[in-house]
């Protein structure tokens, strides 16, 4: 299965969707920061599932209907930084969709996450990866999850990994760096997530119109699910 993940920098590389679908041929598209109003229904061989409604900065996630077939899809409020409060760029961080494989015969999830901007601490942004765990799991039940984007975490990236793995995910980070506008915040903003599966390999795409390049996540089911963690089973302490 193969994931793009791009932070489209308000919209602005809107423009370059329909290329990289030609090029990488992925599965699945989940956007940051898009103009939801503005989304077409289509991209290349890709159907929208859905994007949010209560956000400047919005979300949104694609999927090949030759493939998949979405059963849920819903949007989620996190915990709000001061930034949010005061500028409104986003109500809702994650939109997930509830999918089924018809490859591989069987559901998963899939989300496209932003976390809170730079302004806000680590711990704020923990949270909202903690509870955007807890909210996919609602949505799918025990399923192989995916939860891709921005997570705006550039610095004690070992600690965030230890506390994602002790709540049953694995975090993954990309080839290269995913974020270079500013020399003193560059770095894996652009990350991986992920119950159930096996992540193959996160490459870091060529740079366009945004400040963050996508990210192709290609992953694969194991053969013994039941072997890996449970989100049921694991405890959420990020």
């Amino acid at each position: 299965m193969r994931v793009i993940s791009y932070n489209l920098r308000k919209n602005r590389a809107s423009g370059e969707l329909l290329a990289l679908s030609e090029r990488y041929d992925p599965d699945l598209l989940c956007l940051q920061e898009c103009d939801t109003l503005d989304l077409p229904a289509e991209v290349g061989l890709m159907h929208l599932a859905d994007s949010t409604q209560r956000n400047r900065l919005g979300l949104a996630i694609y999927y090949r209907k030759d493939r998949f077939e979405a059963i849920k899809t819903q949007s989620f409020a996190l915990k709000k930084s001061l930034h949010d409060l005061v500028l409104t760029p986003a109500h809702e961080r994650l939109i997930g969709t509830r999918l089924v494989d018809t490859a591989a015969q069987r559901e998963i999830v899939v989300a496209s996450f932003h976390a809170a901007p730079l302004t806000a601490l680590n711990s704020l942004r923990r949270n909202q990866i903690r509870t955007a765990h807890e909210e996919l799991h609602e949505l799918g039940p025990g399923l192989p999850t995916l939860m891709v984007g921005d997570y705006n975490y550039p610095y004690f990236r070992a600690k965030l990994g230890d506390k994602v793995n002790k709540s049953g995910y694995d975090l993954t980070f990309s080839d290269t760096k995913t974020y270079t506008r500013y020399k003193f915040f560059s770095g894996h903003f652009d990350l991986a997530t992920s119950v159930g599966l096996t992540i193959d390999n996160v490459e870091t795409l060529p740079i366009g119109l945004s400040d963050h390049k996508p990210i192709l996540v290609t992953s694969s089911y194991p053969e013994q699910l039941a072997a890996h963690p449970s989100v049921a089973d694991a405890e959420f302490t990020i």
